[in-house]
């Protein structure tokens, strides 16, 4: 059985096997990560900015969180612009988007990792609970890509990660607003990767599976031990893990790699 700590999702430094990563690769870059006050988007903002990225540090309702993320940046000697936005609102992303090139000068790196979920079987859903995921995780990728895009493709360079999920891939139970949202962004990366191909913006998509996160460690144990069950490498994933490949596409080195989904799920979905 796995034991979750909150070591994972709290810490302040990077772990030792991400931090051992040699060079920075991401230096003279700017990423903008939503969501990025905790779990995966909160890994994915120390990850880039320990390879030198200068980072934007997007939050909506946990300023405590978004100033550990913050100072923890400052520590590697790197620049850093908290930005409180709730990506709903398509005039509060494209005020966000404007402060962050008027303090970095453009953006390099796009991560839409920001999302909600609103867990329940469908018969049961609302059409509330079915908004506010919608609005949050497909519409606010729509209102932060929007908002950079043209300024990438006038710079003919650009590297767009979206953080999708396994859920869109196969389903979930009690999922299907979740589900919905994240099949939708599958689609969107592949489309936006070849709308884009010829201006020199990369458009990729990260799709995890059961990652130690808040969500999960809110779970029962019998749920737990039913979900660790169905995974072939037999653990849950870590944030670190998914920051990892975010990273690499983030970086040069996966400058020929477009309109891919890479699942990070322990072989739960092959």
């Amino acid at each position: 059985m796995v034991t979750t700590t909150n070591r994972v999702l709290e810490y302040t430094t990077l772990p030792q096997e991400l931090s051992a990563v040699q060079g920075r690769n991401l230096n003279g870059r700017v990423a903008v990560v939503s969501g990025a006050s905790h779990g995966i988007g909160r890994c994915v903002a120390l990850h880039l900015a320990q390879h030198g990225a200068a980072i934007a540090v997007n939050y909506f309702q946990s300023p405590d969180d978004a100033e550990t993320v913050t100072q923890t940046i400052r520590s590697f000697h790197t620049d850093v612009l908290p930005v409180c936005a709730d990506i709903r609102s398509e005039d509060a992303t494209q005020q966000m988007v404007n402060e962050i090139i008027e303090e970095f000068g453009r953006v390099d790196i796009l991560v839409n990792n920001a999302g909600i979920n609103r867990d329940v079987c469908f018969h049961q859903m609302t059409r509330r609970a079915w908004d506010e995921v919608l609005s949050v995780n497909l519409a606010g990728v729509f209102n932060l890509t929007r908002a950079i895009i043209n300024p990438m493709r006038q710079r003919k360079y650009g590297k767009i990660i979206n953080i999708a999920s396994m859920a869109g891939q196969c389903g979930a139970t009690c999922q299907t607003n979740y589900a919905a949202a994240k099949s939708a962004i599958i689609g969107f990366t592949k489309s936006l990767a070849r709308e884009n191909a010829e201006m020199g913006i990369v458009v990729n998509a990260v799709a995890p599976g059961c990652i130690e996160t808040r969500a999960l460690q809110s779970l029962p144990k019998n749920e737990r031990d039913k979900l660790l069950a169905t995974i072939p490498m037999k653990r849950f994933g870590r944030p670190e893990e998914v920051a990892q490949v975010v990273g690499f596409l983030a970086s040069d080195h996966s400058r020929y790699i477009t309109g891919q989904i890479i699942g990070i799920n322990g072989g739960q979905y092959m």
